[in-house]
């Protein structure tokens, strides 16, 4: 087993390259399931349907007023943006995973004895192109 150390994952969102302002970031792929049990049966039968994601980001936040997360991703909230996910950082024949996302939440907590962080979800839209990168 090759294990691979998260500090070299990339994040962009649309052409903005956010990887600086995260510290964690998860990827869930699902997909729908049918049932088409028949009478007579003893079990269900299912059968796969369509495809479904979604992507959750955060970190520490920064005050940085043209770069930074809240400068970023607030004003994308409700809107579709090109969400890139290179997991194993950049460089050819890493993976990386390419697709059409709605930015449907940002969040900024402040606790009372830390630092303020922020985080971020996500809706993946139509097809995910995982390929690796040139």
């Amino acid at each position: 087993m090759s294990a691979v150390h998260t500090k070299s994952t990339v994040i962009k969102l649309g052409a903005s390259n956010i990887s600086q302002y995260c510290n964690a970031s998860t990827y869930n792929r699902t997909a729908d399931s049918h049932d088409l049990t028949t009478y007579g049966k003893d079990d269900h039968v299912f059968g796969g349907g369509l495809g479904n994601g979604t992507a959750q980001i955060g970190g520490v936040y920064d005050s940085t007023a043209v770069t930074g997360p809240r400068a970023v991703i607030e004003p994308l909230i409700g809107t579709t943006i090109v969400y890139t996910r290179q997991v194993e950082g950049t460089g050819s024949g890493k993976p990386q995973d390419v697709v059409n996302a709605v930015v449907t939440g940002y969040v900024e907590t402040s606790p009372v004895a830390d630092y303020v962080t922020w985080s971020a979800d996500l809706q993946l839209s139509d097809a995910i192109n995982s390929t690796v990168q040139a």
